[in-house]
């Protein structure tokens, strides 16, 4: 899936965000690496990346060659500061017309209308590939994605009291929600 989409952040900065190549490999490696240390509101840390950057590189470029998945990086200056992907809950005919979305963006961008940007254009990208429905889960103490979420229009369909086990804070309340596209 293709996607490219200049936007002006709030500190009046360029963004592009565009499909993630290979090439954007060792970038994405690094900033999951300093996203997933930054906060503690995200699905895993540091030390849990799957990836390498090879690996990354792979995954990016399996992205952008799919149908009906995709994972947007948002560059600032030259620099990879965020990541926002979607992708198929499964394949199975009773569950193909759901699909996943994910985000992660540097603490220092944060309130700048990146975090917007990029969940709008994953919202584009799953309306284009066909899906019926975006979900998400969100740490309930999240408070700013809750807004910006359901500002968006999702809606939540549920909480999990014992979502995370956090190394830090112990049990986090996760929160689930869909968009109907």
């Amino acid at each position: 899936m293709k996607y490219n989409q200049k936007i002006i952040l709030k500190n009046g900065k360029e963004a592009w965000l565009r499909n993630g190549d290979a090439s954007d490999g060792g970038a994405v490696y690094e900033i999951f690496n300093l996203t997933h240390a930054e906060t503690d509101f995200l699905l895993s840390y540091p030390d849990e990346n799957s990836l390498n950057p090879e690996q990354e590189a792979r995954f990016l470029e399996e992205k952008t060659n799919s149908p009906n998945g995709i994972e947007i990086v948002a560059v600032v200056d030259g620099r990879v500061v965020g990541t926002a992907g979607i992708e198929a809950v499964g394949t199975k005919h009773k569950v193909r017309h759901r699909a996943e979305f994910g985000i992660s963006v540097l603490e220092e961008y944060w309130g700048l209308g990146l975090g917007k940007a990029l969940t709008k254009a994953c919202i584009e990208c799953a309306r284009e590939a066909g899906y019926v429905q975006l979900e998400l889960n969100v740490v309930a103490e999240n408070e700013r994605a809750l807004k910006m979420y359901r500002n968006l229009g999702f809606v939540e369909f549920g909480r999990n009291p014992k979502g995370f086990h956090s190394r830090v804070s112990g049990y986090q309340e996760l929160v689930y929600m869909y968009l109907a596209l």
